[in-house]
């Protein structure tokens, strides 16, 4: 019985490894929106057997980053237009209601730490990536702060999308979009002009995605 426990508990944490390999490969876009890929070649990338892959996949089917081939495997899911509108949409409604609140009881404490978070962003000296990082880190703690953990789990998926919409445009990005609105209304305790500033925010990131993926 025990043997049995244990060789199930090795499956689930092979599964659980190949699905944070294949995550982390989707979300930094070396698997590219598009792109086949077969239970064989990704077992053999990940030095596994298929089944932890075929499982692994399935976990990733659900949250649209990979679409079922029928037959023959998956696809890496394509990005569209509307996926970026209808993703960028639902961000609005997440990180508004998490600026708002933030506004509303952040202590002095935690707004130095949000200033920070997003310290990078007005340095000459960090390159792009770290400041795309620190971009992610900012959302994630301001909705951390919020307190609704409903919220900050949906918030950290729409993350990764923003992670490798960024990451495939990190050549191509036309000027960076800062948080020095929301941290000042939030700063001042002043949640309508919070909840706006990142309504803001949220639009203007979606017009420039809207722009790259449209070329």
């Amino acid at each position: 019985m025990k043997i049995a426990t244990r060789s199930k508990t090795d499956k689930l944490g092979e599964v659980e490894r190949v699905y944070r390999i294949l995550h982390e490969w989707l979300k930094t876009a070396k698997l590219s929106p598009g792109e086949f890929l077969s239970e064989l070649d990704l077992a053999e990338r990940c030095g596994t057997s298929r089944t932890p892959v075929r499982e692994a996949c399935t976990r990733l089917l659900q949250d649209k980053w990979l679409s079922r081939i029928r037959r023959k495997g998956f696809m890496v899911t394509p990005i569209s237009v509307r996926d970026i509108v209808d993703m960028y949409e639902y961000r609005k409604l997440l990180e508004c209601f998490s600026a708002e609140k933030v506004a509303r009881i952040a202590t002095a404490e935690q707004i130095q730490e949000l200033q920070a978070v997003g310290a990078p962003e007005s340095s000459t000296t960090v390159n792009l990536a770290d400041i795309l990082l620190a971009n992610v880190a900012f959302h994630r703690r301001l909705s951390e702060i919020a307190g609704n953990q409903r919220v900050t789990s949906q918030l950290s998926l729409m993350l990764d999308y923003v992670t490798r919409l960024d990451t495939l445009c990190t050549q191509t990005v036309p000027g960076w979009i800062g948080h020095t609105d929301i941290l000042r209304a939030i700063a001042s305790h002043q949640p309508a002009e919070a909840r706006q500033a990142m309504q803001v925010h949220i639009d203007d990131s979606r017009e420039k995605m809207i722009r790259l993926f449209s070329a």
